[in-house]
């Protein structure tokens, strides 16, 4: 009788203890990294050179009602800026932010003017047409596929006409009536256009709201399911809709976020003069987005915040002002921000790849 013998299992010996192999997925980056990871952190250090260089070149900004004045002025933009910013997170676009802050401010004037309402009739009326406009945005952009630059500017169009040629048949001229006289035009004021004195200097009403604005889309990009929704949608959107993210439901709200934007600028720029310009508003969706991009947010989606838009709508609001305190021609304040624009996205671009660097 044959006998076969099996083979005995090789027994691989353990590895020699030694430092482990690491395929850097599992790298711990070093706080500083985790501190230039953060979408706002170029953008804040342009905003200290910035800062020193007018502190330096135009003394009068070192006066503290000269810094109110920048303050304000930022927030006027900032406001808007943190809605487009959001959005820009979504992976989108809107051409038409600017004139939509008029639309918003003609509505709410020529309605109650015309028909002899209280003016809070108009402020609500102009709220209602805002989110109208952007879910239309969205609606129309999700509805047909097409990109958010064109669905947008198609708005932007069909706005400013309509701004023009509403305000020329309805009041027979390209501005609205003063309204300082009609029922409510008080309360309004103090809501959306009012300023308090702190320390002997007259502070707006507009800087707080921009910065309680900024705290709370700040929580909801980082301590919500929305904000989550607005990453993933912004970073693939098929990808989102694969795990159940709701797509249509985010991108048409950021839209109509937008809108809520426009009317509350809208109705601070109605209730400071008190009569709009109805062909205001073109070019300042340019202001918006690149204080959002100066801020941190890609135009592809998927990455940035809403602290770094603050910063970048408070460096609009030091140049713009800064020129003038330097006493320079205000016609280099475009030129000066195309610059800036330019080197905060190369400075983003940097931080990036030294945060991701392994």
């Amino acid at each position: 009788m044959s006998m076969t013998r099996q083979a005995e299992p090789a027994v691989t010996p353990p590895p020699a203890p030694g430092p482990k192999a690491n395929d850097g997925r599992t790298t711990r980056r070093t706080p500083a990294r985790r501190l230039l990871a953060r979408p706002e952190v170029g953008v804040f250090l342009g905003v200290v050179v910035v800062l020193v260089f007018f502190l330096i070149a135009a003394p009068p900004m070192r006066d503290s009602g000269s810094m109110a004045n920048i303050l304000y002025q930022s927030s006027t933009i900032g406001i808007m800026a943190l809605p487009v910013a959001l959005l820009m997170i979504g992976g989108e676009v809107d051409l038409s932010a600017g004139v939509a802050v008029v639309t918003s401010a003609l509505t709410a004037s020529m309605l109650a003017y015309q028909l002899s309402m209280n003016i809070w009739v108009g402020v609500i009326a102009a709220l209602a047409v805002s989110l109208a406009i952007g879910m239309f945005n969205g609606w129309f952009l999700m509805k047909t596929g097409l990109p958010s630059f064109l669905v947008t500017l198609g708005t932007f169009l069909i706005l400013q006409g309509i701004n023009l040629a509403v305000t020329k048949t309805v009041t027979g001229n390209v501005a609205t009536d003063d309204i300082s006289d009609m029922d409510g035009f008080a309360q309004a004021k103090a809501l959306f256009a009012s300023s308090f004195e702190v320390g002997g200097v007259q502070v707006k009403i507009t800087i707080v709201w921009w910065l309680v604005f900024a705290v709370l889309a700040s929580w909801v990009l980082l301590r919500t399911k929305y904000g989550n929704w607005i990453f993933a949608v912004g970073g693939n959107k098929e990808s989102a809709r694969a795990v159940g993210v709701p797509v249509t439901f985010t991108k048409i709200s950021l839209y109509m976020l937008v809108g809520f934007g426009a009317w509350f600028v809208g109705m601070h720029q109605l209730f400071s003069f008190n009569t709009v310009q109805s062909g205001e508003g073109v070019g300042q969706e340019l202001i918006y987005i690149a204080a959002a991009v100066i801020g941190g947010c890609l135009m592809t989606g998927g990455y940035g915040s809403a602290i770094g838009p603050v910063f970048g709508a408070f460096m609009f609001g030091m140049v713009q002002q800064g020129i003038v305190y330097a006493g320079w021609n205000p016609d280099w304040f475009k030129a000066f921000l195309g610059v800036m624009l330019l080197g905060a996205v190369l400075i983003n671009l940097w931080v990036q790849r030294t945060a991701t660097r392994r």
